[in-house]
C-alpha cells in the first residue's frame, strides 16, 4: 500500500494556525458554517458562469433532473 504523505495546502496550513487554539463548541460550528457558506458561495459563482457561457437556463436544470445520474450496483 502506498501511503505517501502528501505536504498540507495553505489552507491547511492556515486552518492549523487557527485550531492551534482551544475553541468553544459553538465557534467551531461558527467556523464550519462559514467554510461552508464561503465553499458553495464559490460553486455557485462557477455555475453562474457556466450558464452564462453556455446559455443554459431553467430548462438545463430541468432535463438534468430527468437524467439517471446514479451507479446500478450489481
Amino acid at each position: 500500500m502506498n501511503n505517501k504523505a502528501k505536504p498540507l495546502s495553505n489552507l491547511q496550513l492556515e486552518l492549523l494556525k487557527v485550531f492551534s487554539f482551544d475553541l468553544e463548541e459553538q465557534q467551531l460550528l461558527d467556523i464550519r458554517e462559514l467554510l461552508s457558506s464561503y465553499f458553495a458561495g464559490k460553486a455557485t459563482q462557477e455555475m453562474d458562469v457556466l450558464f452564462a457561457q453556455n446559455g443554459w437556463g431553467e430548462e438545463k436544470v430541468e432535463e438534468w433532473s430527468k437524467q439517471p445520474l446514479r451507479t446500478k450496483y450489481q
